[in-house]
């Protein structure tokens, strides 16, 4: 694809973004819109804002091809996920609510003390950082193989360049601002796949339904995994799911920023149900479309390529030119929501937890802004040196590797609010939950590594995470003590 037409697209959609953020944030840029946009975003604006978030380069990227190694079985993940977004709704919520959070990790700086506020807060920040880079990595790692390698232009550049436009349009708004770009975004990722479905339509030789029924009698479309042992095992996956959702959207920054900023509570939670019911169908889309990519490259006799997460695009833009533009306007979309909701949720955890804007009298406002926008430059430029540095690491499947990263370093965090909210008559001793926060996903590893020899051949998938936060909170009560 022409270097040339692909820069005009990613400048196009940044002019677009940025006239959107200019719009939204001209009359107010204090830490209040920052942080939490002044409580005033439309519920219905973040639920569908969120969708983009929550799919991403991975899924965009990553779903069609996983259904090549594992058929269907990511639907029992997508399962558990939709009933752990009914927990965040309706038990994390009202919490958050009540306590009129800015940083749901202010929650446990009150109930543990500071230094178990700062863990949290940390446990997130390294998460969040690898995580959402990782989502950026790989739509940065298209663009550069399909248009920009060829140019001889090196890998970094692109990378940088793609921060720096993601950084000014986030730069002023914050939460305010990434609300409504969310909004934009997903609309265009989804009117992408409704092109590029259209496109394989056209080019299948037969319909959805034949191509669905023969992948089914292939066994592509196994959902169902009954070897307890397995990765995929279908109630390990239905577990998984329901911690991954509420570790990675109810105990994330980011994730739950969006929702501080609805105008109620009620408001809140008709955001998470609908996001709920609306992920999963855009999931189950994800992996059809997975299907109809196989059978396209079947029918028009083209090559996969090894990697899983470089399906998609081999396919879409062999596919012909009307495909290959929708592509690239998902693919930029889904990159940019990888990152600028991230980078003001980093922001803000930073802000508050570790630096204690809420309790600092000795900071003016004027300082504040100022500090607010030093660190918001410092976790972009943060982003930039894992997209660069991982590149040699690239692995089959970023989505498992994410959720991997995200098995180690969230569970200590869902235990810690666990703990919280279920003993209210104990009390950590504050001193030791950065040794228990370190202890736990090592130990998690350790048993992971040897699990196969240790349990009788069982190996562990995403519910590692599971592992994790049971280690954590044993440790949690071993140094903890009732109070009255």
């Amino acid at each position: 694809m022409s270097i040339l037409f692909v820069s005009v697209l990613m400048l196009s959609y940044f002019l677009l973004l940025l006239t959107v953020s200019r719009l939204v944030s001209r009359k107010e840029s204090s830490n209040e819109a920052y942080f939490r946009g002044n409580r005033r975003s439309p519920w219905i604006a973040v639920a569908y804002g969120m969708i983009g978030t929550l799919l991403s380069g991975v899924t965009f990227m990553s779903v069609p091809g996983y259904v090549r190694q594992s058929q269907f079985t990511y639907l029992g993940v997508v399962a558990g996920n939709f009933i752990g977004f009914f927990i965040i709704a309706f038990i994390l919520l009202p919490l958050y609510y009540r306590l009129n959070l800015t940083s749901i990790y202010s929650y446990l700086g009150n109930r543990f003390g500071v230094r178990t506020q700062t863990t949290g807060a940390f446990l997130f920040m390294l998460s969040r950082l690898i995580g959402s880079a990782l989502r950026l990595y790989i739509v940065v790692f298209v663009l550069y193989e399909a248009a920009f390698k060829k140019s001889g232009l090196p890998f970094w550049v692109l990378a940088a360049i793609i921060l720096f436009l993601i950084l000014l349009y986030t730069f002023r708004g914050g939460i305010k601002t990434v609300v409504w770009t969310d909004v934009l975004q997903t609309t265009c990722m989804l009117l992408a796949i409704a092109g590029i479905l259209y496109v394989l339509k056209t080019g299948l030789g037969s319909t959805f339904s034949a191509a669905f029924k023969k992948a089914s009698d292939e066994g592509m479309m196994r959902i169902f995994d009954s070897d307890w042992r397995s990765a995929t095992f279908f109630w390990k996956q239905i577990a998984s799911g329901i911690c991954i959702s509420i570790t990675m959207t109810g105990l994330d920054q980011d994730m739950m920023q969006k929702n501080l900023s609805c105008r109620s509570l009620r408001e809140s939670q008709n955001n998470m149900s609908f996001t709920a019911t609306l992920f999963v169908l855009i999931n189950v889309l994800f992996l059809g479309l997975g299907i109809l990519l196989l059978s396209y490259a079947e029918n028009n006799h083209i090559v996969l390529p090894q990697k899983s997460d470089a399906i998609f695009s081999t396919i879409a833009l062999s596919a012909g030119p009307v495909s290959a533009v929708l592509f690239m306007l998902g693919l930029v979309a889904a990159g940019y929501s990888s990152a600028d909701g991230t980078i003001a949720a980093l922001t803000t955890s930073f802000c508050v937890d570790v630096i204690g804007f809420e309790k600092r009298s000795d900071l003016s406002e004027e300082k504040k802004v100022r500090l607010r926008k030093i660190m918001h430059v410092i976790f972009t430029t943060c982003f930039f040196i894992i997209i660069v540095g991982f590149r040699p690491f690239h692995s089959d499947s970023l989505i498992s590797t994410i959720f991997v990263i995200a098995g180690y370093t969230y569970g200590p965090l869902l235990a810690l609010f666990c703990f919280g909210m279920m003993l209210k008559k104990r009390r950590v001793y504050d001193k030791a939950v950065p040794f228990i926060a370190v202890i736990s996903p090592v130990a998690s590893y350790l048993i992971n590594r040897y699990s196969k020899e240790l349990l009788f051949g069982y190996t562990f998938g995403f519910e590692i995470l599971l592992l994790n936060a049971l280690l954590a909170f044993a440790g949690l009560l071993l140094f903890s003590r009732k109070e009255d």
